[in-house]
């Protein structure tokens, strides 16, 4: 099954918390660490008008984005964990 997010929705997979190792040597799961607010964009809606006003979008499919931190809504596909997105809630491109 394949998301097409409409409007200018972007999906983005959230990326993965690293284990660290603090300078102690107490090990920090991944799980135990504030999730990284940044993302890799999925699929990207058409843009068009929203709210009278026409959105172009920004970004592309592959590009890696930060967040803002409550930004949009996470759904769970084929087991795959991914978040939806306005393009508003996006708030910079890491080049």
């Amino acid at each position: 099954m394949t998301i097409k997010p409409l409007a200018d929705r972007v999906v983005v997979k959230m990326a993965e918390a690293e284990e660290t190792k603090t300078t102690s040597g107490i090990v920090l799961t991944g799980s135990a660490k504030e999730k990284p607010q940044y993302a890799s964009v999925v699929a990207v809606g058409p843009g068009g008008v929203v709210d009278g006003k026409e959105v172009k979008m920004e970004v592309e499919v592959g590009d890696k984005v930060i967040l803002s931190q409550y930004a949009g809504c996470d759904v769970k596909v084929d087991g795959v964990e991914y978040k939806i997105v306005k393009q508003s809630d996006i708030l910079a491109k890491l080049m």
